[in-house]
């Protein structure tokens, strides 16, 4: 009996040990109670996070869209004056509906006049379209520098709070410290995190917009060589 009684007694206390040990393991972090407990802060960052991607992907799609290689317009414009139907290049061009087709367009109106006028015509028409092509870029960069301040505001203003605490119950333990801290440092980790995504899709967006206006330029030079064709 006496041995039945020390074995209960011994599983008991083995169970016991188990669940305190199990009660002392650290919990699992879950991203989305990080988020919430992150504070109101984290609403702007957010929204910056949000405004970022819609911006960037809108971008990128017509950025990529005004890029595509327009060899075969050319190629079309050319047969045409070659073969002396202007009208039909003119509508070519406005059928294409791309930046270099708005900008062959306005230089096929101004046919007859000086090359120095054509030349300005396309010159300023190509500045229209790349000021276009880089609508809302610059709202990238405005994220990418201010979404890290709204991480470093909440963490802040929650050390802040977490000083506040241990002035008023003169509890100094380093759990309330840190257990306080590590859930404000979160603002300043998303902060951080939406500003280099912000900054690294601002340089993108710039560098498919100077190769856009490279090709653009290269292209409206071949088409003041065409038109310089029958003068040589």
């Amino acid at each position: 009996m006496q041995a039945v009684t020390d074995t209960v007694k011994n599983i008991t206390d083995t169970a016991n040990h188990a669940a305190q040990q199990l009660a002392a393991a650290p919990k699992e972090l879950h991203f989305g109670e990080l988020i919430v407990k992150g504070g109101l802060v984290m609403i702007p960052i957010g929204i910056l996070a949000v405004l970022a991607l819609v911006i960037f992907f809108e971008r990128y799609f017509t950025i990529r869209k005004a890029s595509k290689n327009e060899s075969n317009l050319l190629q079309q414009i050319r047969s045409s004056i070659h073969s002396g139907n202007l009208e039909s290049a003119i509508a070519i061009c406005r059928n294409n509906n791309s930046p270099l087709g708005r900008m062959l367009q306005k230089g096929l109106l101004r046919i007859g006049r000086p090359i120095k006028d054509i030349e300005g015509a396309i010159e300023n028409i190509g500045k229209l379209e790349v000021s276009k092509l880089e609508k809302n870029i610059g709202i990238l960069g405005i994220v990418a520098g201010i979404a890290p301040m709204f991480g470093f505001l909440g963490t802040i203003a929650g050390v802040i709070k977490i000083f506040y605490d241990i002035s008023m119950t003169d509890n100094y333990s380093m759990s309330v410290i840190s257990g306080g801290l590590y859930v404000k440092m979160v603002t300043s980790a998303a902060g951080l995190f939406v500003g280099i995504i912000a900054y690294v899709g601002y340089h993108i967006l710039n560098m498919m917009v100077d190769k856009v206006i490279l090709q653009l330029e290269t292209d409206a030079i071949e088409f003041i060589d065409l038109l310089e064709e029958p003068s040589k």
